[in-house]
């Protein structure tokens, strides 16, 4: 079984930072062989790709709302895919997920289909306020 625990999020000023942090768990999932993505979805809107690395971490790929203010990074020994954020505006508030890719190995993430992503965890609530 496939586990995906989210971390880091809470309440933040306008101008600040959050770093999110995404763990990997599972008998048959090798976390670090997998591409890892960030969505997040706030009320009323769809769940939007906001970044995702390859399991090399050689490609990434970032929503243009997030280019500029956003890092993502993973650190293959702690089986951790975390995502940096600075200069956090309030239309960035929504519950983050992070999500696993259907597939191993896939070294180009930048045209990876959403519905490629099948691992899920539960969110984490990010909140900034103006």
């Amino acid at each position: 079984q496939v586990q995906l625990v989210e971390s880091g999020g809470g309440l933040v000023q306008a101008g600040g930072s959050l770093r999110l942090s995404c763990t990997g768990s599972g008998r048959s999932f090798s976390f670090s062989s997998y591409a890892v993505a960030w969505f997040r979805q706030a009320p009323g809107k769809d769940r939007e790709l906001v970044s995702a690395i390859s399991w090399t971490g050689v490609s990434t790929v970032f929503a243009d709302s997030a280019k500029g203010r956003f890092t993502i990074s993973r650190d293959i020994e702690q089986h951790t895919v975390d995502l940096q954020m600075h200069s956090l505006k309030p239309e960035d508030t929504a519950v983050y997920y992070c999500a696993g890719d259907r597939e191993p190995w896939r070294v180009d993430v930048t045209a990876t289909p959403i519905s490629e992503y099948i691992y899920w965890g539960r969110g984490t609530q990010v909140t900034v306020s103006s």
